[in-house]
Parts: C-alpha cells; sequence; structure tokens
C-alpha cells in the first residue's frame, strides 16, 4: 500500500529540506519524552539538538537522527522521582563514559551477534511503539485536567487532516521529488488549518495540556553550561550506576540495531564502535548541559531517509533547525496541528513495520516465527533492551538445543581388533549427554580409540565429558585412546591427560570457550 521513497543519492538539497522536515517532528517528540521522564519541556528538546548535532556530526552512521528517545526515558522518570533531576544530568554523564568506553573497546561488533528474527520483532514491536504514542495525541484534557478521548467535530477534524497529510506523503512523490513530501504535508495541512480556523489542536495546545500551564512555551535560550549539583561521594555513584549502565545498554543497543536497519535501506555500512563514541560523547555533554540524553531514534530516522536524507548535513539541519525553533521560530512552530505530525509518523509506522514477516511466517522454522512475535511482544511490553536480550537468548537456546541433535558417534571395530568411536559434530554443553549416551562400554574390546578428527570441542562442558568417559573406561579396566584432540583440549583434560596420543601433523588447532585459559 505505502511504500518508502528513498533518494539512493546524497545531495546537500535532500539532506538540509530533509532536516528541516525531521526538526518539525522533533519537537512533540522530545516535549513528550520529556514528560515520561518527568522532567521540563526544555530538558528533551536540549536533549534532542545536543544529542542530533554531536552524533550527525562524528556518528558512525550519516543520515541517522538521534535524540530524546522514550525508551531512555522510562528508565530516567524513577531516578528523577527519587532523587531529583540533577541526579539524572550525573547519571547521563556516566551513561556517556561508559558508552565512550564501549567503542574504544569495540563492542560495536556484538551487534552482529543479534539473529535475523530478532531484527524483525525490534521493527515491527517498535513499529507498534511508535503507533501507539501517538495515539496519545487524541486526547484533550478536561475542565478537572483529566485526559479524556476526543469526540464530535473535533475528533473528525484530527483524522480527516491526518488522512490528508498520509495522502499528501503518499502520493506527492509520484508527482515530483524535488521536495519532501512530509515537510510539503506538514505546511499544507497547518496552512488549510489557519485559513479555515479548524478545530485542530496544535503544538503549544499539547504543551499547555500537558503543563497544565496556560502560558507554556517551548521558546529557550541556548542552554547553559552546568556541573550536576550532587555531593560527588561512592554514594552517589552507587545511586547512579545502576541507571547509567541500563540508560548505556538500552542507548547503544537502539543506536546500533537502528544503524543496520538504515545501513539494509541505504545499502552501505556505518560504523558501529564509531558511533558508540559518538553517542557517548552526546550523553556526555548533555549530562553538563541540563539535558536529559538519548540516543538513535528510528522513527526520525526513516523520517529523513524517507525523505532523501543521506548525508550528516541532514542530522546537522535537523538539530540546528530544532535550536532555531527554540530560540526564534517558537510561536510558529506551536501553531502546527498535532494531526500533520501524527500523519508523518503514522507513516513512520507503516514503513518501518516489516509487514513480509506475516507471508514468511509459514515458511521459516518455527521457532524463528516465534522468537519475532516474542521480541515484538517484549518490545511493547517493556523495552527495546529487554526484548533483544530476550530475543538473543531465545535464539542461542534453540540453536544449542537443534545442534544438540547432530553429535553422532559411530562406532566399529579395527583391523586390530579395537572398538572404534568416530565422532561427528559439535561437542559443547548441549551435546555431552547424547555424546555419552553413544557409548557401550560393556562390549567394548579392551582398546578403544575415540576419534575426534571430524568433531570440533567446544567449550569446558565438552572437556568434561571427555574426562568423565575417560573414567569410565579407567574404572573397567580398559584402554582408552584420544586422538585429533586440540592442544587446548590435551592442556585442560585432568583425567584423560594421559590417554591423548599427539599427532603434531594432523592435530586441530582452535580455541575452546573457557574461563580456565583466560
Amino acid at each position: 500500500m505505502f511504500e518508502i521513497h528513498a533518494s539512493k543519492v546524497s545531495s546537500l538539497k535532500n539532506d538540509v529540506l530533509s532536516g528541516l522536515t525531521v526538526a518539525l517532528a522533533l519537537v512533540p517528540e522530545a516535549v513528550a519524552f520529556a514528560f515520561v521522564a518527568g522532567v521540563e519541556p526544555l530538558v528533551g528538546l536540549y536533549a534532542a539538538f545536543m544529542v542530533g548535532l554531536i552524533t550527525s556530526i562524528f556518528g558512525g552512521r550519516p543520515g541517522m537522527i538521534s535524540g530524546a528517545t522514550g525508551a531512555m526515558a522510562v528508565v530516567m522518570v524513577s531516578l528523577v522521582a527519587l532523587h531529583g533531576v540533577e541526579y539524572l544530568f550525573a547519571t547521563v554523564v556516566l551513561t556517556g563514559i561508559l558508552q565512550i568506553l564501549a567503542g574504544i573497546f569495540k563492542l560495536g561488533k556484538f551487534i552482529r551477534l543479534v539473529p535475523h528474527p530478532v531484527m524483525l520483532g525490534f521493527v515491527n514491536g517498535l513499529a507498534i511503539v511508535i503507533f501507539l504514542a501517538q495515539l496519545g495525541q487524541f486526547k484533550v484534557a478536561n475542565e478537572e485536567g483529566i485526559f479524556v478521548w476526543m469526540q464530535g467535530n473535533q475528533l473528525m477534524t484530527m483524522v480527516g487532516l491526518i488522512v490528508l497529510t498520509m495522502a499528501i506523503i503518499h502520493f506527492l512523490p509520484k508527482l515530483t521529488k524535488a521536495v519532501p513530501s512530509s515537510l510539503v504535508a506538514i505546511i499544507v495541512v497547518t496552512l488549510l488549518a489557519q485559513s479555515l480556523d479548524l478545530d485542530a489542536r496544535t503544538v503549544v495546545d499539547y504543551l499547555r495540556d500537558m503543563t497544565s500551564d496556560p502560558a507554556a512555551t517551548i521558546a529557550g535560550g541556548l542552554p547553559q553550561f552546568s556541573i550536576p549539583n550532587v555531593p560527588f561521594t561512592f554514594e552517589t555513584f552507587k545511586i547512579i550506576l545502576p541507571f547509567a549502565l541500563v540508560l548505556a545498554a538500552i542507548g547503544l543497543i537502539e543506536s546500533l540495531l537502528t544503524l543496520t536497519l538504515i545501513d539494509e535501506l541505504t545499502g552501505t555500512r556505518g560504523r558501529g564502535n564509531k558511533e558508540c563514541i559518538a553517542q557517548g560523547a552526546s550523553n556526555t555533554v548533555n549530562g553538563f548541559f541540563g539535558a536529559m540524553g538519548g540516543c538513535a531514534m528510528i522513527g526520525q530516522s526513516m523520517i529523513n531517509v524517507n525523505s532523501g536524507g543521506r548525508g550528516r548535513a541532514s542530522g546537522i539541519t535537523a538539530a540546528l533547525g530544532l535550536l532555531a525553533i527554540i530560540l526564534f521560530a517558537s510561536g510558529l512552530i506551536e501553531q502546527i496541528p498535532l494531526a500533520a505530525l501524527v500523519g508523518v509518523m503514522f507513516i513512520v509506522v507503516i514503513g518501518t513495520f516489516e509487514w513480509s514477516s506475516f507471508r514468511i511466517m509459514s515458511k521459516v522454522p518455527k521457532a524463528d516465527a516465534f522468537v519475532i512475535v516474542l521480541v515484538s511482544g517484549v518490545t511493547v511490553a517493556t523495552d527495546l533492551a529487554v526484548a533483544v536480550i530476550v530475543g538473543v537468548i531465545v535464539s542461542a537456546l534453540v540453536f544449542a538445543w537443534e545442534h544438540a541433535k547432530h553429535v553422532n558417534v559411530v562406532r566399529f571395530t579395527n583391523e586390530k581388533g579395537s572398538t572404534v568411536y568416530e565422532v561427528h559434530g559439535p561437542l559443547f554443553f548441549g551435546s555431552v549427554s547424547s555424546f555419552l549416551e553413544q557409548f557401550n562400554m560393556e562390549e567394548d574390546s579392551d582398546d578403544v580409540v575415540v576419534e575426534f578428527k571430524y568433531s570440533r570441542v567446544a567449550d569446558h562442558s565438552a572437556i568434561e565429558a571427555i574426562d568423565t568417559l575417560a573414567e569410565r573406561y579407567i574404572s573397567r579396566g580398559k584402554t582408552l585412546h584420544l586422538v585429533h584432540l586440540s592442544p587446548e583440549c590435551k592442556q585442560l583434560l585432568k583425567k584423560a591427560g594421559d590417554l591423548v596420543e599427539v599427532n603434531v601433523i594432523e592435530d586441530p588447532d582452535y580455541h575452546i570457550a573457557t574461563d580456565k585459559l583466560a
């Protein structure tokens, strides 16, 4: 039905125009996430500006947009409620330092361990989260200050303007791609609402409902440098460290997964470790300038790509455009109907959701289909970091279970009358039980050979299983030969150490996952 109209070529004009579009869409998002975190709107707006600017200049993925995000905001709210906003700023500084260290130690490569079904679940879950977040725009505060659903003409106007916005974004690229369709849609809908004096809620209406302040505005000055006003003690460190670890993990996971998604859309490859350092630097700066911190935003990044943004200029324009709005153009931006911005985000939802996942559900293994649904559900119910970790763990357990079935031991008698066992398949924690069950010690001859040429000993559980096997044969008074084991295996074996036959030419050389050799 809808498709992402993404230009394959980077140009300064496309970057600037798409950046302006993103800047307009960043305003309500930053304000909303600030309220989620329990801080002032400017704290969220400043975060969107500084994170967006620094990551656009120094990050590893040109065209990706960063700012204040809901995934991080939901972690911040309890910290702010318990200890106050100054502790939040200190936590954001520590978060940035941890992310910089992750980049320096090249931990960004571990995003490659995320399986494709987890990626599908991630984008589907995030699309649902973005959609659900827009539903809050359909509520208004009544006389008691309680938010209730829109009704009557106001609801019809909201729906009508959303449909118009989505129609312009969808059909305009078929006529011309000279300007971003999202930007045109926002301008047209705003002018229409103003000229016809429609009963349409605007950005400032939303802000005033959220703050219960009839004079609230997004206008402000430049962010000011300030060292977080917290005691520099070990007690403070103990308070902020758990929150900083969670925020750093969430920020990097969301940023690196978004980077991977934009890589696929643009046919290019970003630099994960460089992005980690840029995200960390931006959050460190945020903490010293009174902002809430942030990470990559998949919704805004999709708007940027959809509008033709490819280069660093798009992110820089978005950040500087947002700052210009705060300093000079707040009065104009506050008059944009929320319906226009909701329509833009609905298009993002449609473009983000992997509709093909429905088609492939019956074609992929049931375990992969389950992981897709599981990660989508956990993303909606909790947060992105938990969902990805759960998805990776479940995928790893399924992998281990499936490969545990692949270890096979072939038994035969050689020309010398010795019983020979040829081990085929990986030997690791999941397959050791099956491995040990395939030996018939009572019926074996007094001379037994276990051949590991066609197997690989993967971890310490496998080493213990070989030791157990050796102990069983020794207790029965039988001679055991273990051949074609790696030097590491020989070094780790205890009971079977003297039973290993060394073949310098043919013995394999590989590493085993164990702490004993670390």
